[in-house]
């Protein structure tokens, strides 16, 4: 169809490569807030299923942040029952050494205590030994309490297990959650695309509408699918842990806590010098996605002018400077792991001295010093995971914002509350001081007014941007006229149904629209129950049967996704099938022929005339030639109409019409 002028189309967004490194940053979102409150909204209908998720988080991190510490008993215990055993060893070797006199003294059932209490024990060494020790009976040589070790581990492999079947089962409910979420945003966009008014998909390009569809929608699934559930599963995390390492010790969680502050710092000046070239890589990841699309798709163009060198030397450009990039992004990314591990590192050996200290003082069991180490590990990683996060966030709510803005968009009008129906449609039209803009105060079509009657063929011709195709777009009601009025056999095309005006029309347009299947499945896309024979017939009115049997398989031919398969003039005469198979009361033609050649131009001009008796019929045409025998030639200048009869008429008056017929005869003959 005709492009108009006023009708601004937005450039589709660069295509952006994949997150090169982990602080690569984000589509920032307009309103952050607001999108990130409104997506809140739509899990507002699971509230009771995100309460199950989240207890069940709760649960899990729980059975999962006790566990260190309880198998920290056990080796608590087997460092006691080792102790233990040392101390007996050397102390009953000290005993042996004893003269018999004094072994005679040492009652039956004492323990190293005892001798402790009885000086029988030096001093310096009674004050190394611990307090464990001290119980452990001279008669009876200290085990190792497996028993007790075998229990301890036996839970703590129940708690673990326990804690996956419930992370399992909150990630089970989320990804449902999510899913259904998806689903329902994704058919409220499907349902909202389909009462949108044409202008938007003017304003819009295919693939900047599908972007948001398909890739916009897939961001928002994987968000709460998976980066809401580990930020959940984070927090609870590094709360428990936090809680668990202040009841072993105030001072070591005082250490694990000055750990994040300076990992934070030094992360922050890696980010800080990172960032520049992640931004200028994905702004070159665009160009040489925008260049190789360019060059492939005009590669019959470059191939022609001899231009591969030319092309060959600007990707090479392109993609040196997305090197030097993307090197450089991924040296300070790559530092920033071994620099959060090397300030843990320190932070561990702060804490295993510390701890050893409060061991030798016998202010803490070595189970709890491994816990806590265990405990400092735990601590860093859900904090550097959800920083990690942050900008695949912001991308996904700047998604949801595009989302959004289409589900915002003003809709068609709305059909009347009591539309009238065409009983018997005779296809009387008529078009009373019409005036139409796309913008404010730009006025397109002014005072437009044309009396049809039915079976006329009204043929409305003038240079590109009269508003040639704007008139088929208003009959059709793609767009609502701002005054005026346009009637179909005496009723307001207002007062119908959007769908009932629109099939009173059967259209071929200049640009073919052809989708991927068979030729059989696009023939029947005007006519759902249309029989074979009816599908064939109308075929072979088009002129369309001699090529279509001469395909690989026929009528069950695939055509690819844009048809390409099939030359344009082919494509043409399946649409113009199409249009005839559809037998609708009324016909419109948009340069129907303009892509076929001139012996089959005259066939299709033969089958369209039998086609259009007894039926209403505009044609818009360029190539007037193909028009002489219209009941009205309509001549438009900017929006208005200048000249009005038959062509003859037209040409006997001298007018704009004869010089644009003359003129093209004229070309004809050069």
């Amino acid at each position: 169809m005709e492009n108009n002028n006023e009708n601004k189309v937005k450039k589709a967004p660069a295509q952006r490569g994949p997150m090169m490194g982990p602080m690569a940053p984000a589509e920032k979102a307009k309103n952050f807030s607001q999108t990130l409150k409104r997506l809140i909204k739509y899990m507002g209908g699971y509230a009771t299923a995100v309460g199950v998720v989240i207890l069940v988080l709760v649960l899990s991190t729980a059975l999962s942040v006790m566990s260190p510490k309880i198998l920290g008993k056990a080796t608590t215990k087997l460092g006691d029952n080792i102790m233990q055993k040392y101390a007996y060893s050397e102390i009953k070797k000290n005993i042996d050494k004893l003269p018999e006199q004094v072994k005679s003294i040492i009652p039956q059932d004492a323990t190293i205590g005892t001798l402790i209490e009885k000086n029988m024990i030096p001093q310096d060494v009674a004050s190394k030994l611990p307090e464990n020790v001290k119980s452990v009976k001279l008669n009876e040589e200290p085990k190792i309490d497996f028993k007790y070790i075998g229990e301890i581990i036996l839970i703590v492999t129940a708690l673990y297990l326990i804690s996956a079947i419930f992370s399992f089962v909150s990630s089970k409910i989320m990804t449902y959650i999510s899913q259904k979420i998806t689903y329902n945003l994704r058919k409220q966009v499907d349902e909202k695309l389909d009462r949108l008014p044409l202008k938007f998909f003017d304003k819009h390009t295919h693939g900047e509408i599908l972007s948001r569809v398909t890739n916009d929608i897939d961001n928002i699934n994987t968000m709460l699918q998976q980066s809401l559930l580990q930020i959940f599963s984070s927090l609870f995390t590094v709360i428990g842990i936090l809680i668990m390492m202040i009841t072993i010790s105030i001072k070591l969680t005082g250490v694990a806590i000055l750990i994040i502050p300076i990992s934070f710092i030094f992360v922050g000046l890696v980010v800080k010098a990172s960032q520049k070239y992640f931004v200028a890589q994905q702004k070159v990841m665009g160009d040489i996605n925008g260049h190789v699309e360019e060059t492939y798709s005009g590669d019959v163009v470059v191939k022609a002018f001899n231009m591969q060198d030319r092309e060959k030397q600007k990707f090479d450009k392109i993609n040196d400077e997305l090197y030097k990039c993307s090197w450089k992004s991924q040296f300070f990314s790559g530092l920033m792991m071994p620099i959060v591990i090397t300030v843990n590192n320190l932070g561990y050996i702060g804490i295993c001295v510390l701890g050893a200290k409060l061991a030798i003082d016998g202010r803490m069991n070595i189970g709890d010093i491994q816990a806590f180490i265990q405990y400092t590990n735990q601590f860093t990683q859900p904090i550097a995971q959800t920083a990690n996060m942050l900008n695949l966030i912001q991308g996904t709510i700047a998604s949801a914002e595009r989302v959004f803005e289409i589900l915002d968009e003003p809709e068609e009008i709305k059909d009347v509350e009591n539309p009238i129906e065409l009983s018997e449609i005779k296809g009387n039209v008529v078009c009373e001081n019409v005036k139409f803009s796309y913008k404010e105060k730009e006025s397109l079509i002014e005072d437009w007014s044309l009396d049809v009657k039915q079976g006329q063929t009204v043929a409305i011709v003038g240079p590109t941007g009269a508003g040639k195709t704007t008139i088929v777009n208003l009959l059709m009601r793609f767009y609502e006229i701002n005054d005026g009025s346009i009637k179909i056999d005496g009723v307001s095309t207002k007062d119908m149904k959007k769908n009932d005006v629109r099939s009173l029309f059967a259209m071929v347009l200049q640009d073919t629209w052809l989708f991927g299947g068979t030729i059989r499945e696009n023939l029947r896309y005007a006519k759902q129950d249309a029989t074979d024979e009816e599908i064939e017939k109308a075929a072979y009115y088009a002129y369309a049967d001699h090529f279509i049997h001469a395909l690989p398989g026929g009528y069950d031919f695939v055509l690819n996704e844009d048809a390409s398969n099939i030359s344009q003039g082919q494509k043409q005469l399946l649409t113009i099938a199409r249009a005839i198979l559809a037998n609708a009361p009324m016909l419109i033609l948009d340069e129907a022929t303009s892509n076929v050649d001139t012996r089959t131009e005259h066939l299709i001009q033969k089958a369209m005339t039998k086609l259009m008796q007894g039926r209403t019929s505009f044609v818009i045409a360029h190539r007037l030639s193909t028009i002489k025998n219209a009941d009205i030639i309509s001549v438009m200048q900017q929006g208005r109409i200048v000249e009005r009869g038959t062509h003859n008429e037209l040409l006997e008056k001298s007018g704009v019409y004869a010089k644009l017929y003359n003129s093209q005869f004229d070309e004809d003959i050069a």
